[in-house]
């Protein structure tokens, strides 16, 4: 390989404690680049920052600008073999046009007509969908019909046979969230097609997954010795997100701790099987403000995404702030400050990579300037 066709360009850098240039080095480093090499004393400001340095920027993407849009696309777009899914993937401004939310979380909106199907497939990529408005669709996963309704919180675990039906006769919208970037920088993915179309019709209230695993407190003797990476609970519901928010603010109110900060209460959903996490590589919680609460700023390593469920939030982000409301969206990088507040109240789903980072050793959090 000659070195005009060498994809490596080695940045000669004048800062201290470089080599003086000669033509000696030159002949070197052209050597190197034929070569395939990087000597790591050009490199090791980029490689070893003193802290993160995202390439992932802060962005909001708009509810109202995303849901007209989604429309749209059901209009001249059909759900079939070959797209296989309606979905629109939030696309964040400093991964250079890659279908990312930040560099390991992948977030689309997915929009299915009124009497359509979404085809069965599966993959290795780990998936939950969230659904900050309407009802009508089934997901069906593995067989087992799962029902979709507002404020509920559905997994798809890694290699499970997955599609959707809408039995209604109007449109709905989710959030899909998924771990596709992560997969696909490791080479991990798998992907496998099922049956063109949904071959269990059935809408029952509840999944077979939560008549067996959804009972606070309880878990089945016969699969006590069941432990596997994702949660076993196919949809965690509204009422119990929304019950135990709301059980956290009165206890504040009584004098007793459990919630967050003052003002703020949060959940986060777990593996009845672990008690840890729902997925292996995503964290998902809820979050709710009282009127007038502010979250104390803090900084973690990893990134995550937050949609506003309801009320309206300002948030600041970095150097970023916006004024968020309902169904919007918006990406916090790896390491960036975030505080959030509210005049009304709000309530927020947010979903992370946090997993990762934990089981790498590699997890770090600030808040307020207290590091642990």
């Amino acid at each position: 390989m000659t070195s005009t066709e060498s994809p490596v360009r080695i940045a000669v850098s004048d800062a201290p404690g470089q080599p003086e240039r000669t033509a000696d080095l030159d002949a070197l480093y052209r050597r190197f680049e034929d070569e395939l090499l990087v000597p790591l004393w050009t490199e090791i400001g980029d490689l070893m920052p003193a802290h993160p340095t995202p390439a992932a920027r802060a962005h909001l993407w708009r509810w109202d600008t995303l849901l007209p849009l989604a429309g749209r696309a059901g209009e001249l777009v059909p759900v079939g073999r070959g797209g296989e899914r309606r979905a629109i993937a939030l696309a964040n401004p400093g991964l250079g046009g890659a279908p990312y939310a930040t560099p390991t979380l992948w977030a689309a909106i997915q929009y299915l007509c009124p009497r359509e199907d979404a085809p069965v497939h599966r993959h290795t990529q780990h998936a939950f969908r969230f659904v900050v408005a309407g009802e009508g669709v089934w997901t069906v996963v593995d067989g087992d019909p799962v029902a979709m309704r507002r404020g509920d919180f559905l997994l798809t675990p890694g290699w499970r046979f997955h599609g959707h039906h809408n039995v209604s006769d109007a449109p709905m919208a989710w959030l899909d969230g998924l771990d596709i970037p992560f997969a696909h920088q490791t080479g991990s993915g798998f992907f496998e097609l099922g049956p063109d179309t949904v071959t269990e019709r059935a809408t029952p209230a509840r999944s077979r997954a939560e008549r067996l695993w959804a009972h606070p407190g309880l878990r089945p003797v016969s699969s006590a010795g069941e432990r596997t990476g994702s949660s076993p609970i196919a949809a965690y519901r509204w009422e119990h997100t929304d019950q135990a928010l709301t059980d956290q603010l009165a206890l504040e109110d009584e004098g007793h701790p459990g919630v967050v900060e003052p003002g703020h209460a949060a959940v986060r959903f777990t593996n009845p099987t672990t008690g840890g996490d729902v997925l292996p590589t995503i964290r998902a919680e809820f979050h709710r403000l009282r009127p007038g609460a502010a979250t104390a700023t803090r900084r973690e390593v990893g990134s995550s995404v937050f949609q506003v469920f309801t009320g309206e939030a300002s948030v600041r982000v970095g150097d970023a702030a916006w004024t968020a409301t309902r169904g919007d969206l918006f990406a916090v990088p790896s390491w960036q400050p975030l505080t959030i507040s509210t005049r009304s109240g709000a309530d927020l789903f947010r979903f992370s990579d946090t997993p990762i980072f934990e089981r790498l050793g590699q997890d770090r959090v600030q808040t307020e300037g207290a590091a642990r």
